[in-house]
């Protein structure tokens, strides 16, 4: 869902009951906190308001979202030394402008996610240059197959170029493309 529909419709409400059970109201149904971070995650905007004191407690049900995905073990968002200066946060002065920093972070590297993506991407392609290494394979095909055509006079085509005269151009054609080959092989060597 896109920012613009998700802020056109109200916030889903979410109750939360003393058995500690979540209720979805607009699906009337029970979920888990699996479920919501799962609608976090394809951008749906809920509210979870205690369903016997009417409080919003969305602060703390997200909270413990994040403790549960964190003590799942395989992904870990929050380095320690984060989470410490965090802590020292509460009741400093300056406590007041880390949820607006913070915030604005968030908003700032979500804007980015699919430029880093891209990065990481051309990052991953220069450890791993697979199409340089193929039109390197095709250029050396190509080599052979010139070579071989002119060493062997009976291939249709095939002779110094079939006249006395393109014999010169054709060895010095061959001899840029053994040079260009010499070239990259350097420049892969030098990669390593």
């Amino acid at each position: 869902m896109s920012d613009a529909h998700t802020a056109q419709q109200a916030p889903i409400t979410i109750k939360k009951y003393a058995n500690r059970r979540l209720y979805n109201t607009a699906t009337s149904s029970y979920v888990t906190l699996d479920h919501l971070a799962q609608m976090v995650k394809d951008g749906a905007d809920f509210v979870v308001y205690d369903a016997k004191s009417g409080e919003d407690i969305t602060r703390s049900v997200l909270t413990q979202i994040i403790v549960e995905e964190e003590s799942k073990g395989g992904q870990n968002l929050l380095p320690i030394s984060f989470l410490r200066q965090l802590i020292g946060f509460y009741g400093d002065s300056l406590g007041g402008l880390v949820p607006r920093y913070l915030e604005t972070s968030m908003q700032a590297f979500s804007r980015n996610e699919q430029q880093m993506r891209q990065v990481m991407q051309n990052a991953l392609e220069g450890i791993f240059p697979f199409n340089p290494l193929e039109e390197m394979n095709k250029q050396n095909m190509a080599f052979v197959e010139n070579a071989m055509k002119m060493f062997n006079p009976f291939i249709p085509g095939g002779g110094v170029d079939g006249t006395a005269e393109g014999g010169d151009a054709q060895l010095n054609d061959l001899k840029a493309q053994v040079a260009m080959l010499q070239r990259q092989l350097e420049e892969i060597g030098k990669k390593k």
